[in-house]
């Protein structure tokens, strides 16, 4: 059996380092200055280790240094092994402050992900919680690069979960929501949304397709929006100004709704649920991580009134 490495004996610790930070900045003069030393310097580090691999790692496109192909693969693993080596230094000094990156989709942001945030803090007071925002495609590019740790909202498509779980928390329903004293708020819902400027998911959203389907149902394909958001304020700004109409996460409304600012129009027997939880790489460890996913599963627990081990 051949036990020799696969990767050179000679790629260090700095390399990966160096790497990574060229990667994420698109070029060579910030990092070099962030890391106080001169950029030639920083250059040959690079050429070293794409030596050592034997693959270029970056194209120059103008004055910026672009990932070629097995650049971003090997970006994918070399974050997620820094990641874990992070992970396991904290785990040898307890008591030293951390922290956690995650991307916080639309539909968690307003109040679940509030409550484990507070909870964990109560547990963890030396983690920081470092959270990124944004649309789904962006928040999927950071975790597979390992800018992120984990990323909370709805599941992904099939098709983007290889090399990454999910932790199922609970199931979520998309709402048509407008705002109270609606004028069309008892009418047949066809003729509501005919009738009125509609707010859409965008079209990169996952609940777009369901919201689609929807339409289509009501004899309405194709009907195009006004607007396309998944904003809160926004969305909210538009509702309460106008008749408009928004398809959105109930997550995202939650206390417009609780405060009755915003109403719910039924939308009969149509379905729009879908599962809401933890995507994670499969090789993301460390115990901040796992209490972090511990109090959501608690959390989610109480939130749907289900009996289970009690909350950390």
């Amino acid at each position: 059996m051949d036990n020799r490495p696969i990767m050179h004996p000679a790629v260090k610790l700095r390399h990966i380092r160096a790497f990574l930070d060229i990667a994420a900045e698109g070029g060579l003069t910030a990092v070099a200055r962030r890391q106080g030393i001169s950029q030639p310097a920083l250059s040959r580090t690079l050429a070293e280790l794409e030596d050592l691999l034997g693959q270029p790692l970056f194209l120059r496109q103008g004055r910026r240094l672009v990932l070629t192909e097995a650049g971003q693969l090997f970006r994918r693993h070399a974050a997620a092994a820094i990641g874990t080596l992070e992970a396991g230094a904290a785990a040898l000094q307890p008591g030293q402050a951390g922290s956690l990156r995650m991307g916080v989709l639309p539909t968690v942001a307003t109040r679940f992900f509030p409550q484990v945030m507070l909870r964990f803090r109560d547990l963890r007071p030396q983690v920081v919680l470092a959270v990124e925002t944004g649309p789904h495609f962006h928040l999927m590019q950071m975790l597979r690069d390992g800018a992120i740790d984990l990323m909370v909202g709805r599941l992904p498509g099939a098709q983007e979960m290889a090399g990454l779980t999910f932790d199922h928390l609970y199931e979520e329903d998309v709402v048509l929501a407008a705002r109270a004293g609606h004028p069309l708020a008892h009418r047949p819902l066809a003729e509501a949304l005919a009738r009125v400027p509609l707010i859409l998911p965008p079209a990169t959203a996952l609940i777009r397709p369901a919201v689609d389907a929807c339409l289509a149902s009501l004899g309405l394909a194709g009907q195009r929006p006004a607007v396309e958001t998944v904003s809160l304020a926004l969305g909210r700004g538009l509702c309460l100004g106008s008749d408009m109409l928004w398809f959105i996460s109930r997550g995202v409304i939650v206390d417009e709704l609780d405060r009755g600012l915003l109403v719910e129009l039924p939308l009969g027997a149509r379905s729009l649920a879908g599962a809401v939880g933890l995507t994670m790489r499969q090789t993301a460890t460390g115990p901040d991580l796992a209490t972090l996913a511990d109090v959501a599963r608690a959390v989610a627990r109480e939130r749907a009134g289900a009996p289970g081990p009690p909350a950390p």
